[in-house]
């Protein structure tokens, strides 16, 4: 089932670890629309979103996962 929320998370996210995440974990495919996300300017970072919310929602959570293991232990 969709989340209907994805959109709206992504928008309102830092990039940075969603495309991280999608270029470390990702499929080929993945691993280039992680690159196009990294590049995007904020039109077409939304239309990225807007395209493929669910997918980019999952690799937003492992980016979160990411990001909270560099921090690591007592630091977030």
């Amino acid at each position: 089932m969709p989340d209907p929320h994805a959109l709206k998370t992504l928008l309102a996210s830092e990039p940075y670890w969603t495309a991280l995440a999608m270029k470390t974990q990702g499929s080929r495919f993945f691993r280039a629309l992680g690159e196009a996300l990294d590049a995007a300017d904020a039109p077409n970072r939304r239309r990225l979103y807007e395209t493929w919310p669910d997918e980019l929602l999952e690799f937003y959570r492992r980016g979160l996962r990411l990001e909270a293991a560099e921090s690591g232990p007592g630091e977030g």
